[in-house]
C-alpha cells in the first residue's frame, strides 16, 4: 500500500530531481554543440576542380555570338539573365565531383532535345546544384571528391565557336560564383 513520505525523503527526492534536470540540461547543450560543429557552413565551401584540363576552374569569358559565362549575364537581348556560372571544359573532357556529392537525378537545361540536353542534380557540403551539358555515368548514388561524374557533351555541335563549358546552377538559382 501507499505510505506517506517523511520530510527527509521528500527533500531527497527534490535533490535527486534537480540533479537529474541539471544532467539533462548539460546533455542537451553537449548534443547541440556536437550537432552544430558537424554542420557544414556552405559559405566556406569551395568547389574542387570540375573538369580535366581546367584544374583552377577558370570561368568562361565572353563570346561575341553567345554572350558571357558570368552569373547574371544578359541573354536574349536582355530579356533574361544567365542563371548559372560557366566553367571552361573541353568537349569530351571528364567532369569530376567538386567534393563528396549525392547524385539526385537528371537535370535537362532545355525543353527541346539536342546533343547537349543533359545534366545532373547534385547535393553535398550543404549545397544543392546542377551541372548542365554533362552526360553522367549514373544519375543516382554517391561520389567522393575527384571521382568521375561523367563527360562533357559536344557543345560545338549546338553552339559552334562557343567556349565549351560546364554550366553550374544552384537549385535556388542564387549566384554560385562565391563557391569558386
Amino acid at each position: 500500500m501507499f505510505r506517506a513520505r517523511t520530510a527527509a525523503e521528500r527533500q531527497q527526492l527534490k535533490i535527486n530531481a534537480n540533479r537529474t534536470m541539471r544532467l539533462y540540461i548539460i546533455f542537451c547543450f553537449l548534443l547541440l554543440a556536437v550537432i552544430c560543429s558537424c554542420r557544414a557552413d556552405a559559405s566556406e565551401v569551395k568547389f574542387g576542380p570540375l573538369c580535366s584540363g581546367n584544374s583552377s576552374n577558370r570561368k568562361r569569358g565572353c563570346d561575341k555570338k553567345y554572350g558571357c559565362g558570368d552569373y547574371g549575364a544578359r541573354r536574349d537581348g536582355g530579356k533574361r539573365k544567365h542563371a548559372g556560372l560557366d566553367i571552361v571544359c573541353a568537349d569530351g573532357a571528364t567532369v569530376y565531383a567538386p567534393f563528396d556529392v549525392k547524385l539526385n537525378g537528371k537535370a535537362a537545361p532545355y525543353k527541346k532535345n539536342n546533343a547537349i540536353n543533359d545534366g545532373i542534380n547534385l547535393s553535398g557540403e550543404g549545397l544543392c546544384f546542377k551541372l548542365f551539358y554533362v552526360k553522367p555515368d549514373s544519375y543516382s548514388g554517391t561520389l567522393k571528391k575527384g571521382q568521375k561524374i561523367g563527360t562533357l557533351l559536344p557543345m560545338q555541335e549546338v553552339y559552334p565557336g562557343i567556349t565549351s563549358h560546364v554550366h553550374v546552377q544552384m537549385c535556388d538559382k542564387s549566384d554560385p560564383t562565391k563557391y569558386f
